[in-house]
């Protein structure tokens, strides 16, 4: 895997940004549309999300919208390195984030850090997620943005082999 063109960069690193803009705004019809053919899993935890209706039902259940009806809260996405095999139709990517959140009761505070490790299908020319791994390395506090406690992911971060 390489680079690979400009366009195929810009349309994943697309997706990745957008799926920040959903999350943050808590369109979890948005979100399972984006997700639509991909498969979601967290480490730590058995089991695999598939597809975007279970996906977009899963963000609804576990995070707390707020009375402006977003989450008020802020994914940011770093440290981005996308591999593209044009020939193939597929890539990866790696990424980290850092949630910020503030509302009423917390003042503006990172409440959760970790990675991303995104793999990507190119079907009739369009760029598409098709699994999504998040790794949570750091946990704050969440009690203004989920609906059950996250503390049991509160562990130090472990080296990435890549």
């Amino acid at each position: 895997m390489g680079a690979g063109t400009w366009e195929s960069h810009h349309a994943i690193t697309a997706l990745m940004y957008r799926y920040v803009e959903l999350i943050d705004a808590a369109d979890f019809d948005g979100l399972g549309k984006l997700f639509e053919h991909a498969r979601l899993t967290n480490e730590g935890v058995d089991g695999t999300i598939d597809g975007g209706a279970a996906i977009g039902r899963l963000y609804r259940r576990l995070n707390r919208v707020h009375e402006d009806g977003t989450l008020r809260t802020r994914h940011v996405t770093a440290n981005v390195m996308v591999d593209i095999d044009e020939d193939a139709d597929e890539a990866t990517a790696r990424s980290a984030f850092v949630v910020l959140q503030q509302t009423a009761a917390l003042p503006l505070q990172p409440i959760v850090t970790g990675r991303y490790r995104d793999r990507f299908a190119r079907d009739g020319g369009v760029w598409r997620f098709a699994e999504r791994h998040i790794i949570v390395d750091h946990v704050g506090d969440v009690r203004e943005h989920l609906t059950f406690d996250l503390a049991g992911f509160d562990r130090p971060a472990t080296p990435d082999p890549g």
